[in-house]
């Protein structure tokens, strides 16, 4: 039996996360940390595009918050994002945990 590095698992449980969001065909939310910031973004079902993007760069989302990579960053970045998504028509997300 081959043995299997923590790369190639990582992305072989990513790619079955994936592929059981697309089979129930609603659109995918991915969330990134870094160690600055907080991005948020809605892909379409189908994996097409990008529907909705919200990050803690933006000056609007950035307003009123004392850092970027906090839980109240995370709570605007997640109000930013619900209003975007929402504003395109998006109302149930399955969230892709990758």
């Amino acid at each position: 039996m081959a043995k299997v590095d923590k790369k190639e698992a990582r992305l072989r449980r990513a790619q079955s996360t994936r592929h059981r969001i697309r089979e129930l065909m609603v659109p995918r939310l991915t969330v990134h940390r870094s160690g600055q910031h907080i991005y948020a973004q809605v892909f379409a079902a189908g994996g097409s595009g990008v529907l909705a993007a919200a990050s803690t760069l933006e000056k609007e989302v950035r307003e009123g918050l004392t850092g970027t990579k906090n839980k109240a960053a995370a709570a605007a970045v997640g109000k930013a994002i619900a209003k975007l998504a929402l504003a395109a028509g998006v109302d149930r997300v399955a969230f892709d945990r990758s």
